[in-house]
């Protein structure tokens, strides 16, 4: 069984999986390295938790493989509602780190059941949109697939942790992979949009652009076809709406840390004295980030060697900016590396989707691939500045065994269903 399963398997990603694991765990060693945890085996040093961990989810890996593949399908709803439950005993039963109520307290380690979550749903999204009842073209189905990833976001904003929140709305791109209309697709990005160039220019610009738009468009489209005038204008009148309530938002529901992100971000503090001293504090841990990358040149600066590392400069370095150890240590030659690792492993992911037979392995693939690419995203562009600081590791690299563990059953789950493709009929 196992080695028909080893033989079918693809290595290509295990591969890639091992480098960025092991890629990781090294630069782990290095940003908690001192003189006293020197040992590698040293179990209660940070890089010895997380070779822990690596074993353990080495572990995982052979009992993923060993489940028949419909297991995962005939129980997806069972897991989802699971960690459900484990989402809302956080309230009750949570422990509390770094002023996040996100973990249980197991003694020997701390679960945090929004990574397990983030398995679930993806399983869970899959099996609805492959029930044969499902038809995206309906509004209810459309519904019941949007409810399926918002539900344990909401229940994971209060802990607070909107950072873990915003990747479960990346599993909004397998529905529209499935059928959802682009249309909604397009409202979401036109929302995103108004928001940012309300807050860079204003209501005000926001109307003159918009009206400048609009007489543009009659004036290429009269001759060709009529356009409805009111639907023109209601969607105006929502603009502006909207619009208009992005300073109230802004002002009142966001916290001060968040909009001095988004000020850092976008710019919106015009004083050179105050952005730069919003850049040293709010912006503290990207600030140091980029000048760690940006010391480590061209082929770094050597293993153990990295000034800023040794110094603790750049906090959380472990974890949420662990790539900025990568660009001070190893360079332009070591950050180019695990770029081209995790470009090279999403095309093979997407390659492994698009061959599957049965639809809810498709579905899940692109689940998996939507989860790790946002977490990549978002973490790579955090670290070197072009994005707000939010908070989430680079998957399979940063500190954390909740992480690496919920982020190999993902990946290999995945595998495991790619191993049964021949069975599967269309």
């Amino acid at each position: 069984m196992l080695g028909k399963i080893l033989k079918r398997i693809d290595w290509l990603t295990i591969f890639i999986y091992l480098s960025l694991v092991i890629i990781g765990w090294v630069s782990i060693y290095s940003t908690t390295f001192t003189e006293d945890n020197a040992s590698i085996f040293d179990f209660s040093s940070l890089h010895g938790k997380q070779l822990f961990f690596i074993i353990v989810s080495l572990i995982s890996i052979f009992v993923v493989l060993g489940l028949e593949a419909n297991f995962y399908e005939r129980f997806a709803s069972l897991f989802y509602l699971i960690s459900m439950v484990l989402l809302l005993g956080l309230f009750a039963f949570g422990k509390t780190i770094a002023g996040a109520t996100s973990w249980y307290d197991l003694g020997f380690f701390n679960l945090q059941p929004s990574e397990l979550a983030k398995v679930t749903t993806a399983l869970a999204l899959a099996k609805y949109l492959s029930d044969i009842q499902t038809d995206l073209r309906r509004r209810k189905d459309q519904l019941y697939a949007l409810l399926i990833i918002l539900i344990p976001a909401i229940l994971i904003i209060p802990q607070p942790d909107p950072g873990s929140a915003l990747v479960f709305f990346a599993l909004v791109f397998v529905i529209f992979r499935e059928g959802l209309p682009l249309f909604y697709l397009g409202i979401g990005f036109s929302l995103i949009l108004i928001f940012i160039i309300t807050l860079m220019f204003g209501t005000t610009w926001l109307v003159i652009g918009l009206a400048l738009l609009i007489a543009l468009f009659y004036l290429l489209k009269r001759k060709s076809f009529k356009i409805p005038v009111l639907p023109v204008v209601l969607g105006a009148i929502a603009i502006i709406l909207f619009s208009l309530s992005v300073d109230f938002v802004f002002n009142n529901v966001f916290e001060q840390r968040h909009r001095d992100r988004f000020s850092l971000w976008l710019r919106l503090e015009k004083d050179p004295q105050k952005l730069e001293e919003i850049r040293k504090t709010i912006g503290y841990n990207t600030y140091q980030s980029e000048k760690a990358i940006e010391s480590g040149g061209f082929f770094g600066k050597g293993f153990l060697e990295g000034t800023r590392t040794k110094g603790n400069f750049v906090p959380e370095q472990h974890t949420d900016y662990i790539f900025s150890s990568v660009g001070e240590e190893w360079g332009f030659i070591g950050t180019a590396t695990v770029i081209f690792l995790f470009s090279i492993l999403f095309l093979r992911l997407i390659y492994l989707a698009e061959r599957q037979k049965n639809a809810f392995s498709r579905m899940y693939g692109y689940g998996v691939i939507s989860i790790l690419l946002i977490h990549y995203f978002i973490n790579i562009g955090m670290v070197i500045g072009v994005l707000p600081t939010i908070g989430i590791p680079l998957p399979f690299f940063s500190y954390g065994g909740s992480g690496l563990l919920f982020f190999t059953i993902l990946l290999f789950i995945f595998l495991k269903l790619d191993t049964n493709r021949l069975k599967e009929s269309f």
